[in-house]
């Protein structure tokens, strides 16, 4: 691969734990369309034959191989760390990137604005799916998917395409949502959004120099949110382009059920409305948290889940002077003001 010259030069980032063949289908499909200049993949602690595989399957491919598994963040940081490249795409493991993916968001970020930091993808849902009829009680499925609006989805050879992301946005309670989750996928989106979607997205080097990479504390979840938090309040932007599209098997790496992301999700949306949020938007994110950590205690089916998102709380509790601190500390880097910020864009 030629580099096309210093403002062009592409890097993609994909990191791996225990899951070689789901990293190497994305990486060929990338290293096939030959936009890369340069693709990284950060092995993290795996404790399976992973390295191995990718540095035979993946020969045109730089494999770096981490001692233990410090997280998303760690791993993505230190693919970004390895290059030099004025673009940096991210893109997880479990999505498989479409012809022109990485040309795109490369394209894109290169002739938007200066102050455009990040550009993120079209991220479509893997296979099909059929609505369940309102009404209808949690479904056997352990596939079956929620929509905005509470409904159920599940997978039917028979259903129809849909969204996982078009950005990221925060609600008024804190949680950080995919934009138009569960869309039609042929919806048109604005190109103006809040937040970038770690799992595809290209990252412009002279705004991470300025804020900073993804928070390495987190482990994982939230972290391309709380960088888009420290990018907006330091007057950068994020936009969207249709014309970069991955289909994504949704969560095929950590689940959406595991304890990992029932506790981590639950903490770090947490944490980073404490460090970066309004306060009303901090108080009734403690306020939810609570009250669906004690509702579930006293129904039997997700007693493990409420026991998990508790303890997400106590620990926020339990490092609070830290955590404001660390507010403290973003608020005086801050060119921005919080309010100035709509996180719901």
């Amino acid at each position: 691969m030629t580099p096309t010259g210093d403002a062009t030069r592409t890097a993609v980032v994909v990191v791996n734990w225990n899951n070689a063949d789901l990293t190497t289908r994305a990486v060929r499909a990338v290293l096939a369309d030959g936009a890369a200049d340069q693709v990284v993949i950060v092995d993290n602690g795996s404790t399976d034959d992973s390295v191995a595989v990718l540095r035979r399957v993946l020969p045109e491919a730089t494999v770096l191989a981490l001692a233990t598994n410090g997280g998303f963040a760690v791993g993505a940081n230190a693919g970004i760390r390895h290059t030099d490249a004025e673009v940096v795409v991210l893109l997880n493991n479990d999505a498989e990137p479409a012809p022109g993916f990485v040309a795109a968001l490369r394209d894109h970020l290169v002739a938007a604005p200066a102050a455009v930091a990040a550009v993120t993808g079209r991220i479509v849902l893997a296979g099909r799916w059929s609505r369940l009829p309102v009404g209808t009680g949690p479904a056997a499925d352990q596939r079956a998917l929620r929509d905005h609006d509470g409904r159920l989805w599940v997978p039917s050879p028979d259903g129809e395409v849909r969204l996982n992301s078009t950005g990221v946005r925060v609600d008024r309670d804190g949680n950080g949502t995919d934009r138009d989750w569960f869309a039609p996928a042929d919806r048109v989106a604005d190109t103006a959004v809040f937040g970038f979607s770690g799992g595809a997205a290209a990252l412009r080097r002279t705004a991470l120099d300025d804020v900073g990479l993804l928070d390495e504390s987190l482990f994982m979840y939230y972290e391309d949110t709380e960088l888009a938090w420290r990018l907006r309040r330091r007057g950068w932007r994020v936009e969207y382009a249709a014309d970069a599209v991955v289909v994504h098997d949704h969560s095929a790496s950590s689940g959406v059920q595991s304890d990992l992301f029932v506790f981590r999700n639950a903490r770090n949306r947490l944490v980073v409305a404490l460090w970066h949020a309004p306060w009303p938007t901090v108080a009734r994110a403690a306020v939810r948290t609570l009250g669906r950590g004690l509702r579930g205690l006293v129904r039997g089916p997700v007693r493990r889940e409420a026991r998990l998102v508790l303890a997400a709380l106590a620990d926020v509790l339990g490092h609070l002077p830290a955590h404001l601190a660390h507010r403290v500390r973003q608020q005086r880097v801050a060119s921005v003001p919080r309010g100035a910020v709509d996180p719901s864009a």
